[in-house]
Protein backbone atom coordinates (compact mmCIF):
# COMPACT_ATOMS: atom_id res chain seq x y z
CA UNK A 1 0.00 0.00 0.00
CA UNK A 2 3.04 2.76 0.76
CA UNK A 3 4.61 2.22 -2.63
CA UNK A 4 0.94 2.70 -3.90
CA UNK A 5 0.97 5.75 -2.44
CA UNK A 6 4.30 6.46 -3.18
CA UNK A 7 3.98 5.76 -6.93
CA UNK A 8 0.77 8.27 -7.17
CA UNK A 9 2.59 10.70 -5.48
CA UNK A 10 5.84 10.63 -7.66
CA UNK A 11 3.14 10.74 -10.57
CA UNK A 12 1.56 13.66 -9.43
CA UNK A 13 4.64 15.34 -8.91
CA UNK A 14 5.75 15.18 -12.44
CA UNK A 15 3.10 15.91 -13.90
CA UNK A 16 2.40 19.61 -12.41
CA UNK A 17 6.00 19.40 -12.75
CA UNK A 18 5.49 19.42 -16.49
CA UNK A 19 2.42 21.40 -16.65
CA UNK A 20 4.44 24.57 -14.64
CA UNK A 21 7.44 23.90 -17.43
CA UNK A 22 4.69 23.91 -20.08
CA UNK A 23 3.51 27.29 -18.93
CA UNK A 24 6.92 28.94 -18.39
CA UNK A 25 7.80 28.06 -21.78
CA UNK A 26 4.45 29.54 -23.19
CA UNK A 27 5.18 32.74 -21.37
CA UNK A 28 8.80 32.92 -22.87
CA UNK A 29 7.28 32.16 -25.90
CA UNK A 30 5.09 34.77 -25.80
CA UNK A 31 7.24 37.52 -25.14
CA UNK A 32 9.46 36.34 -27.32
CA UNK A 33 6.66 36.48 -30.43
CA UNK A 34 6.13 39.79 -28.64
CA UNK A 35 9.62 41.11 -28.93
CA UNK A 36 9.98 40.20 -32.16
CA UNK A 37 6.64 41.91 -33.09
CA UNK A 38 8.00 45.16 -31.94
CA UNK A 39 11.41 44.92 -33.56
CA UNK A 40 9.09 44.53 -36.85
CA UNK A 41 7.43 47.95 -35.75
CA UNK A 42 10.07 49.75 -35.22
CA UNK A 43 12.11 48.47 -38.13
CA UNK A 44 9.81 49.99 -40.89
CA UNK A 45 5.65 49.62 -40.07
CA UNK A 46 5.38 53.28 -39.81
CA UNK A 47 5.14 54.27 -43.63
CA UNK A 48 1.86 53.50 -45.41
CA UNK A 49 2.86 53.41 -48.82
CA UNK A 50 0.35 53.55 -52.08
CA UNK A 51 -0.54 54.30 -55.42
CA UNK A 52 -3.83 54.33 -57.81
CA UNK A 53 -3.56 54.18 -61.42
CA UNK A 54 -6.84 55.05 -63.57
CA UNK A 55 -7.65 54.87 -66.97
CA UNK A 56 -10.43 55.87 -69.03
CA UNK A 57 -11.68 55.65 -72.70
CA UNK A 58 -14.89 57.25 -74.02
CA UNK A 59 -15.69 56.63 -77.61
CA UNK A 60 -18.69 57.99 -79.34
CA UNK A 61 -19.83 58.26 -83.19
CA UNK A 62 -23.03 59.24 -85.30
CA UNK A 63 -24.63 58.33 -88.55
CA UNK A 64 -27.15 59.79 -90.24
CA UNK A 65 -28.41 61.58 -86.83
CA UNK A 66 -31.15 63.75 -87.36
CA UNK A 67 -30.76 65.53 -84.37
CA UNK A 68 -27.19 66.29 -85.28
CA UNK A 69 -23.55 66.23 -83.33
CA UNK A 70 -19.90 65.57 -84.16
CA UNK A 71 -19.66 62.55 -85.97
CA UNK A 72 -16.57 60.38 -83.87
CA UNK A 73 -15.85 61.71 -80.32
CA UNK A 74 -12.72 59.92 -78.70
CA UNK A 75 -11.22 60.84 -75.11
CA UNK A 76 -8.53 59.12 -72.82
CA UNK A 77 -7.95 60.43 -69.83
CA UNK A 78 -4.81 59.11 -67.73
CA UNK A 79 -4.65 58.97 -63.79
CA UNK A 80 -2.03 58.65 -61.17
CA UNK A 81 -2.43 59.33 -57.04
CA UNK A 82 0.66 58.51 -55.45
CA UNK A 83 1.04 58.50 -51.40
CA UNK A 84 3.69 57.39 -48.87
CA UNK A 85 3.00 58.49 -44.78
CA UNK A 86 4.56 58.13 -41.97
CA UNK A 87 3.40 57.91 -38.58
CA UNK A 88 5.77 57.53 -35.37
CA UNK A 89 4.70 58.78 -31.97
CA UNK A 90 4.06 62.56 -31.91
CA UNK A 91 5.36 62.81 -34.89
CA UNK A 92 3.29 62.54 -38.60
CA UNK A 93 4.57 63.24 -42.36
CA UNK A 94 2.00 62.73 -44.95
CA UNK A 95 2.78 63.06 -48.93
CA UNK A 96 0.29 62.60 -51.95
CA UNK A 97 1.00 63.33 -55.41
CA UNK A 98 -1.67 63.79 -57.96
CA UNK A 99 -1.34 63.22 -61.44
CA UNK A 100 -3.54 63.48 -64.66
CA UNK A 101 -3.75 64.39 -68.06
CA UNK A 102 -6.22 63.83 -70.70
CA UNK A 103 -7.15 64.42 -74.44
CA UNK A 104 -9.95 64.73 -76.74
CA UNK A 105 -10.89 64.17 -80.33
CA UNK A 106 -13.79 65.79 -81.99
CA UNK A 107 -14.68 66.15 -85.66
CA UNK A 108 -15.81 69.22 -85.17
CA UNK A 109 -13.39 70.59 -82.40
CA UNK A 110 -10.18 68.91 -84.05
CA UNK A 111 -8.04 67.76 -80.85
CA UNK A 112 -7.37 69.25 -77.23
CA UNK A 113 -6.08 68.52 -73.64
CA UNK A 114 -9.14 68.20 -71.22
CA UNK A 115 -7.25 67.75 -68.40
CA UNK A 116 -3.97 68.22 -67.23
CA UNK A 117 -2.91 68.10 -63.24
CA UNK A 118 0.26 67.81 -61.35
CA UNK A 119 -0.45 68.20 -57.25
CA UNK A 120 2.24 67.61 -55.20
CA UNK A 121 1.73 68.13 -50.82
CA UNK A 122 4.19 67.64 -48.59
CA UNK A 123 2.76 68.02 -44.97
CA UNK A 124 4.71 67.76 -41.21
CA UNK A 125 3.16 67.49 -38.42
CA UNK A 126 4.36 67.39 -34.15
CA UNK A 127 1.11 66.38 -32.16
CA UNK A 128 0.81 69.19 -29.18
CA UNK A 129 -2.86 67.99 -27.96
CA UNK A 130 -5.76 65.47 -29.31
CA UNK A 131 -5.58 65.58 -32.67
CA UNK A 132 -4.01 68.33 -33.13
CA UNK A 133 -0.47 69.03 -34.85
CA UNK A 134 2.00 72.31 -35.32
CA UNK A 135 2.71 71.56 -38.96
CA UNK A 136 4.39 72.55 -41.97
CA UNK A 137 2.96 72.37 -45.27
CA UNK A 138 4.96 72.58 -48.91
CA UNK A 139 2.10 72.54 -51.96
CA UNK A 140 3.26 72.36 -55.86
CA UNK A 141 0.76 72.95 -58.14
CA UNK A 142 1.18 73.16 -62.12
CA UNK A 143 0.38 71.38 -65.63
CA UNK A 144 2.03 69.40 -67.72
CA UNK A 145 1.29 70.90 -71.31
CA UNK A 146 0.26 73.73 -73.33
CA UNK A 147 -3.37 74.96 -72.76
CA UNK A 148 -5.46 77.24 -75.43
CA UNK A 149 -8.40 79.42 -74.93
CA UNK A 150 -10.89 78.71 -77.90
CA UNK A 151 -12.62 82.10 -79.06
CA UNK A 152 -15.21 81.19 -81.99
CA UNK A 153 -13.71 82.12 -85.63
CA UNK A 154 -10.17 82.90 -84.20
CA UNK A 155 -7.19 81.71 -83.31
CA UNK A 156 -6.53 79.49 -80.36
CA UNK A 157 -5.02 81.52 -77.19
CA UNK A 158 -2.20 80.00 -75.33
CA UNK A 159 -2.90 80.74 -71.56
CA UNK A 160 -0.82 78.15 -70.02
CA UNK A 161 2.21 75.74 -70.10
CA UNK A 162 4.14 73.55 -67.66
CA UNK A 163 5.21 75.99 -64.68
CA UNK A 164 3.24 79.08 -66.45
CA UNK A 165 1.89 79.38 -64.55
CA UNK A 166 2.79 77.16 -60.62
CA UNK A 167 1.64 78.03 -57.69
CA UNK A 168 3.77 77.22 -54.25
CA UNK A 169 2.78 77.57 -50.99
CA UNK A 170 5.19 77.19 -48.17
CA UNK A 171 3.03 77.53 -45.08
CA UNK A 172 3.16 76.83 -40.68
CA UNK A 173 -0.05 76.48 -39.55
CA UNK A 174 -2.46 74.32 -36.95
CA UNK A 175 -3.55 70.70 -38.73
CA UNK A 176 -6.36 68.83 -37.09
CA UNK A 177 -7.06 65.43 -38.01
CA UNK A 178 -9.76 63.55 -35.94
CA UNK A 179 -9.12 60.65 -37.84
CA UNK A 180 -7.62 59.17 -40.88
CA UNK A 181 -10.13 60.25 -42.91
CA UNK A 182 -10.31 63.84 -42.45
CA UNK A 183 -7.56 66.94 -42.25
CA UNK A 184 -7.99 70.46 -41.64
CA UNK A 185 -4.94 72.49 -42.06
CA UNK A 186 -5.15 76.74 -41.35
CA UNK A 187 -2.21 78.90 -41.33
CA UNK A 188 -2.88 82.94 -40.63
CA UNK A 189 0.90 83.60 -42.18
CA UNK A 190 1.66 81.55 -45.34
CA UNK A 191 3.73 82.92 -48.28
CA UNK A 192 2.72 81.71 -51.72
CA UNK A 193 4.59 82.48 -55.31
CA UNK A 194 3.12 82.59 -59.17
CA UNK A 195 5.72 81.32 -61.06
CA UNK A 196 4.87 82.07 -65.15
CA UNK A 197 8.28 80.86 -66.70
CA UNK A 198 7.07 81.61 -70.56
CA UNK A 199 8.48 84.67 -72.01
CA UNK A 200 5.13 85.60 -73.88
CA UNK A 201 2.61 84.97 -71.15
CA UNK A 202 5.45 86.80 -68.59
CA UNK A 203 5.04 89.65 -71.17
CA UNK A 204 1.06 89.86 -71.05
CA UNK A 205 1.16 89.90 -67.02
CA UNK A 206 -0.77 86.63 -67.14
CA UNK A 207 -2.16 85.27 -63.14
CA UNK A 208 -1.50 88.54 -62.08
CA UNK A 209 2.87 88.09 -62.36
CA UNK A 210 3.52 91.85 -63.11
CA UNK A 211 4.36 92.26 -66.95
CA UNK A 212 7.48 91.29 -68.23
CA UNK A 213 8.54 89.36 -64.41
CA UNK A 214 8.22 85.75 -63.99
CA UNK A 215 7.39 85.31 -60.38
CA UNK A 216 5.01 87.28 -58.08
CA UNK A 217 5.34 86.64 -54.13
CA UNK A 218 1.97 86.75 -52.20
CA UNK A 219 1.38 86.62 -48.43
CA UNK A 220 -1.63 85.89 -46.79
CA UNK A 221 -4.00 83.34 -45.07
CA UNK A 222 -4.40 79.98 -46.02
CA UNK A 223 -6.69 76.84 -44.97
CA UNK A 224 -6.69 73.34 -46.66
CA UNK A 225 -9.35 70.56 -45.93
CA UNK A 226 -9.22 67.35 -47.29
CA UNK A 227 -11.64 64.07 -47.05
CA UNK A 228 -11.23 60.74 -48.46
CA UNK A 229 -14.40 58.47 -46.97
CA UNK A 230 -15.73 55.04 -48.11
CA UNK A 231 -18.85 55.79 -48.30
CA UNK A 232 -19.78 52.06 -48.71
CA UNK A 233 -17.77 49.30 -49.21
CA UNK A 234 -17.51 49.93 -53.34
CA UNK A 235 -17.92 54.04 -53.18
CA UNK A 236 -15.23 56.04 -52.57
CA UNK A 237 -15.30 59.82 -51.84
CA UNK A 238 -12.02 62.22 -52.15
CA UNK A 239 -12.22 65.92 -51.50
CA UNK A 240 -9.71 68.53 -51.33
CA UNK A 241 -10.59 72.32 -50.87
CA UNK A 242 -7.63 75.28 -51.15
CA UNK A 243 -8.27 78.39 -49.95
CA UNK A 244 -5.81 81.71 -49.89
CA UNK A 245 -6.36 85.07 -48.88
CA UNK A 246 -3.47 87.48 -50.16
CA UNK A 247 -2.84 89.94 -47.95
CA UNK A 248 -0.58 92.45 -49.91
CA UNK A 249 -3.33 92.76 -52.73
CA UNK A 250 -7.59 92.79 -52.13
CA UNK A 251 -7.47 90.60 -49.07
CA UNK A 252 -11.53 89.73 -49.71
CA UNK A 253 -11.22 88.10 -52.87
CA UNK A 254 -9.96 84.51 -51.68
CA UNK A 255 -8.94 81.47 -54.00
CA UNK A 256 -10.61 78.87 -54.26
CA UNK A 257 -9.19 75.16 -55.43
CA UNK A 258 -11.64 72.14 -54.98
CA UNK A 259 -11.50 69.37 -56.14
CA UNK A 260 -14.15 65.72 -55.99
CA UNK A 261 -14.06 62.86 -57.20
CA UNK A 262 -16.33 60.31 -56.29
CA UNK A 263 -15.42 56.90 -57.89
CA UNK A 264 -18.02 53.67 -57.84
CA UNK A 265 -15.71 49.71 -57.48
CA UNK A 266 -17.18 47.25 -60.07
CA UNK A 267 -14.66 44.66 -59.85
CA UNK A 268 -11.04 45.04 -59.18
CA UNK A 269 -10.27 46.17 -62.37
CA UNK A 270 -13.20 48.37 -63.44
CA UNK A 271 -14.44 51.63 -61.68
CA UNK A 272 -16.72 54.69 -62.81
CA UNK A 273 -16.10 57.96 -61.46
CA UNK A 274 -17.33 61.43 -61.84
CA UNK A 275 -15.00 64.32 -60.90
CA UNK A 276 -15.77 68.33 -60.39
CA UNK A 277 -13.59 70.48 -60.27
CA UNK A 278 -13.90 74.38 -59.23
CA UNK A 279 -11.36 77.62 -59.43
CA UNK A 280 -11.57 80.96 -58.56
CA UNK A 281 -8.95 83.59 -58.96
CA UNK A 282 -8.91 87.01 -58.99
CA UNK A 283 -5.91 87.14 -61.15
CA UNK A 284 -7.62 85.33 -63.91
CA UNK A 285 -9.21 87.87 -65.85
CA UNK A 286 -8.96 85.96 -69.21
CA UNK A 287 -12.65 85.81 -69.53
CA UNK A 288 -15.01 87.89 -71.35
CA UNK A 289 -18.20 89.15 -70.51
CA UNK A 290 -20.65 88.62 -73.86
CA UNK A 291 -22.53 91.96 -72.60
CA UNK A 292 -19.97 94.09 -71.80
CA UNK A 293 -17.16 92.92 -73.64
CA UNK A 294 -14.99 93.52 -70.79
CA UNK A 295 -12.17 90.91 -69.45
CA UNK A 296 -12.40 89.53 -65.88
CA UNK A 297 -11.86 86.70 -63.45
CA UNK A 298 -15.04 83.94 -63.93
CA UNK A 299 -15.85 80.74 -61.35
CA UNK A 300 -14.04 77.74 -63.30
CA UNK A 301 -15.88 74.42 -63.28
CA UNK A 302 -14.53 71.07 -64.60
CA UNK A 303 -16.94 67.86 -64.44
CA UNK A 304 -16.01 64.63 -66.17
CA UNK A 305 -17.72 61.69 -65.96
CA UNK A 306 -15.85 57.94 -66.67
CA UNK A 307 -15.70 54.27 -66.99
CA UNK A 308 -12.22 52.43 -66.91
CA UNK A 309 -9.97 50.44 -65.61
CA UNK A 310 -8.74 51.25 -62.01
CA UNK A 311 -4.69 49.35 -60.32
CA UNK A 312 -4.13 49.76 -56.62
CA UNK A 313 -0.52 48.78 -55.72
Amino acid sequence: MKKICLFLSLCALSFYSAQAQDDSMKKLREEAAKKIQNKEIDSGKHWIRGATFGLTFNQGSLTNWAAGGDKLSLSLLGTLNLMANYKKGRHSWDNNLDLAYGYVNTTSLGSRKNDDRIDLTSKYGYEIGKNFYLSGLFNLRTQFDKGYLYPADTTPELISRFFSPAFIVLSPGIDFMPNKEFSLFVSPITARWVLMMDDSLSAKGAYGVDTGKHVKSEFGAYLSATWNKNITKNINYRSKLELFSNYKHNPGNVDVFWTNMITLKVNKLISANVSVDMIYDDDVRVFENSKTGVLGPRLQVKQTIGVGLTAKF
